[in-house]
C-alpha cells in the first residue's frame, strides 16, 4: 500500500502531547493467588481464559457498550485483574484510565430517504434499504434536493496517478461510492494492489475524502464480496447508538451526513438513470474514470439524539528493569455493540470479539509479571473500536507513553477458538521486521506464518493496532490459522464459517465447539514476541518501500 495521505497524518500524531514516561524504580509485584473464587495459574492457562472470556462475554456485561452500565462492571473488572497481577496504573493522573470524551448520536430509525430518481419517486427506509448516521453532533441535519455524483471508488491517491474527483466539483451534492479499491472487482493487480485492499478501500476512507471534497452526503453502495461482510453486519453496526470523538480531539474531516444503500437499491436508482451497475463497476476500475451523475436527486430529514459523554482506555504496565521509558504495547479492544432493542437474545455479548482479547493481554501479563523485564510493557484496553477504532485513536493522539519510544504493538482482536494450527496468520503480512521475530518462534512451535485468506477485507486497517500504525509504530496482528491439526483446512473453513454467522450477532457466546488449547499456544506465542522485544534493545521498523517506515525513521530520530 502506498499511502501519501496516512502519511501526512503521521506527523501530527508523533508530536501529540501529554505523553509520559514511566519513572525508572523496581518492577511491580508479583500476582496475587485468586479474584471471585477462581484461582488463576501464572502461566497462560485454558481454564483461566475461559474464566475472563466467560465474565466478560455473560449476559450480566450487558455486551460492553461504551457509555452503560455494562462499560462500569467491564472496565472495573479489567482494573481488578490489573491490580491482583500486579501492574501499575498508566492513565490520566496515576489513575487506571484513559478518560476519551466523545458524542453518542443515535439516529431516528423512522428516517427516510426521499429519492426523486429520473421522476420516479420512492422513499428509502433505515435498515431495510440504507442506513444513514451524522458524526456532526447535531440533532438534525437535513439536506434537499442533492444531486446524486457517481464518483467510482472514491480515491485521490497521486502517488497511484488516480483521483476520482478530478475536475469535479461536488459541494452541496451527494456522491455514491463503490467499497473497496480499484482493482478489486476487476481482479486486476496492476491496479492498486489487486485484490489486497489497501487504506483508500476502507470505508472510512470514503467519508474522508467526501469531506474533505465538500460533498454534502456520501452513500457506499454495499456489495457482500467487497466489504466482506453482509448487509446484516452493516445494519446491526449503524443501528443504535452511534460514538465518535468529539471534533476538537479528531483530525479528520466529517461529513454532515454518510451512510450505506444496498446493492439492491443502487442497481435500481441507476437502472433509472439509463445506466446499468456492472458497466459502471467495470468503468470505475479503469484508469481515466470519470464521475457520473445520476438523474436523480435525494432529500431527508435525519433527526438524531445528541448526548456528550466520555469512555475509558485501561491502562497499566509493568515497570522494565532497565530501560523503562522504553515501551512494547499489548493491545485490545474491550467494547462491543451492547443491547438492542428488538425480540428474542437482545445482548450482543462479543465473545470472541474482544472478550478473547481482553482475556489475552490479561493472561500475557500474569505471565510477564512472574519475570519483569528490561524495558516496560503496557496493557491497553481500548473502547470504541466497533464505532471505528476510536478509543485507540485518542490514545495516539493523547499517548500515556511517548510513542517515539514505542518498541511495538502487539494487538488481540478476535481470536481463534477453533483449536491448534499449523500455521499462524499475519494480517497485512508482508509489512514489517516483526515478523522476523514471529517466525523463528512460530517455527519452534512447528508452525508457519502465512497471510490472512482475504486480503480484500482489508482486516490490516479494521483493527486498533493500525492507529499506531499510521503515527509510524510497527504493530503486529496475528493469531491461529486455518490449517487446524484435527481436520485440516476443511475443518478451519469450517469453524471460520460458523463464526462468519456469529459475527457481530448475539450468537457470538461460548459454546462447546469452542478449543481453548488453540489460543493458549497462540498467546504463548505472542507473549515470546513480546518478551523478545522487552527483554531486548532492538528497534523493528518497517520493510523497505513501507509507507510508514519514513513516520518511524523520523520518530526514532527525534529520539535519540
Amino acid at each position: 500500500m502506498r499511502s501519501t495521505l496516512i502519511l501526512l497524518c503521521a506527523g501530527s500524531l508523533l508530536l501529540a502531547a501529554c505523553s509520559r514516561e514511566p519513572a525508572p524504580d523496581a518492577g511491580a509485584a508479583a500476582p496475587t493467588a485468586s479474584t471471585d473464587g477462581h484461582a488463576f495459574k501464572p502461566d497462560i492457562d485454558a481454564d483461566d481464559l475461559r474464566e475472563l472470556v466467560a465474565t466478560l462475554a455473560s449476559d450480566e456485561f450487558e455486551g460492553r457498550a461504551p457509555g452503560s452500565a455494562g462499560e462500569e462492571k467491564t472496565v472495573a473488572y479489567i482494573q481488578a485483574q490489573y491490580e491482583r497481577i500486579g501492574l501499575e496504573p498508566g492513565g490520566d493522573n496515576g489513575t487506571w484510565f484513559q478518560t476519551v470524551p466523545m458524542i453518542e448520536t443515535t439516529a431516528d430509525t423512522s428516517t427516510v430517504l426521499r429519492l426523486d430518481s429520473n421522476g420516479n419517486q420512492r422513499e428509502l427506509k433505515f435498515g431495510t434499504d440504507m442506513v444513514l448516521g451524522t458524526r456532526t453532533g447535531q440533532e438534525q441535519v437535513s439536506v434537499a434536493d442533492s444531486e446524486l455524483v457517481f464518483v467510482g471508488y472514491g480515491v485521490n491517491a497521486p502517488e497511484q496517478g488516480w483521483n476520482d474527483y478530478e475536475g469535479l466539483d461536488v459541494k452541496g451534492k451527494t456522491v455514491v461510492v463503490l467499497v473497496n479499491d480499484p482493482g478489486f472487482h476487476a481482479g486486476d493487480e496492476s491496479l492498486f494492489e489487486g485484490k489486497r485492499m489497501t487504506y483508500y478501500g476502507r470505508w472510512t476512507y470514503k467519508f474522508e475524502e467526501a469531506a474533505r471534497q465538500g460533498a454534502a452526503a456520501a452513500l457506499i453502495i454495499h456489495d457482500t464480496e467487497g466489504a466482506s461482510y453482509g448487509w446484516e453486519v452493516v445494519r446491526n453496526s449503524w443501528s443504535g447508538p452511534q460514538f465518535d470523538l468529539r471534533a476538537e480531539d479528531d483530525p479528520e474531516p466529517r461529513l454532515p451526513a454518510q451512510g450505506w444503500i444496498t446493492g439492491e437499491v443502487a442497481r435500481q436508482l441507476f437502472a433509472e438513470s439509463g445506466l446499468d451497475l456492472d458497466e459502471q463497476y467495470a468503468a470505475a476500475n479503469r484508469r481515466g474514470f470519470k464521475a457520473v451523475p445520476l438523474k436523480a436527486r435525494v432529500s431527508f430529514d435525519l433527526r438524531s439524539t445528541v448526548s456528550e459523554k466520555s469512555s475509558r482506555n485501561v491502562v497499566g504496565y509493568l515497570r522494565g528493569t532497565e530501560a523503562p521509558e522504553e515501551t512494547v504495547v499489548y493491545l485490545a479492544h474491550w467494547d462491543h455493540l451492547g443491547r438492542h432493542e428488538g425480540e428474542g437474545d437482545t445482548i450482543y455479548n462479543g465473545a470472541v470479539d474482544n472478550a478473547t482479547g481482553v482475556a489475552g493481554i490479561i493472561e500475557i501479563a500474569e505471565k510477564f509479571a512472574a519475570a519483569p523485564p528490561r524495558r516496560s510493557v503496557v496493557f491497553l484496553a481500548v473502547t470504541l473500536e466497533e464505532s471505528g477504532l476510536l478509543g485507540s485513536k485518542y490514545y495516539v493522539a493523547q499517548p500515556a507513553f511517548p510513542l517515539e519510544k514505542t518498541v511495538a504493538v502487539v494487538n488481540l482482536d478476535a481470536m481463534s477458538v477453533a483449536g491448534r494450527s499449523r500455521d499462524v496468520v499475519v494480517t497485512g503480512k508482508g509489512n514489517s521486521e516483526l515478523e522476523d521475530i514471529l517466525a523463528p518462534l512460530a517455527s519452534a512451535q512447528g508452525r508457519v506464518l502465512v497471510e490472512e485468506s482475504n486480503p480484500a477485507g482489508g482486516y490490516y486497517f479494521r483493527s486498533d493496532h493500525f492507529n499506531f500504525v499510521k503515527a509510524g509504530v510497527p504493530a503486529l496482528y496475528a493469531k491461529g490459522g486455518g490449517d487446524l491439526l484435527e481436520g485440516g483446512a476443511a475443518a478451519g473453513k469450517a469453524a471460520a464459517d460458523e463464526y462468519a454467522r456469529r459475527y457481530h450477532q448475539p450468537s457470538d457466546e461460548i459454546h462447546d465447539g469452542w478449543r481453548w488449547d488453540g489460543m493458549v499456544e497462540d498467546l504463548e506465542l505472542l507473549h515470546e514476541v513480546g518478551r523478545t522485544l522487552a527483554d531486548g534493545d532492538q528497534w523493528p521498523n518497517w520493510y523497505e518501500g513501507n509507507p510508514f517506515k519514513a513516520a518511524r525513521d523520523a520518530a526514532r530520530a527525534g529520539a535519540q
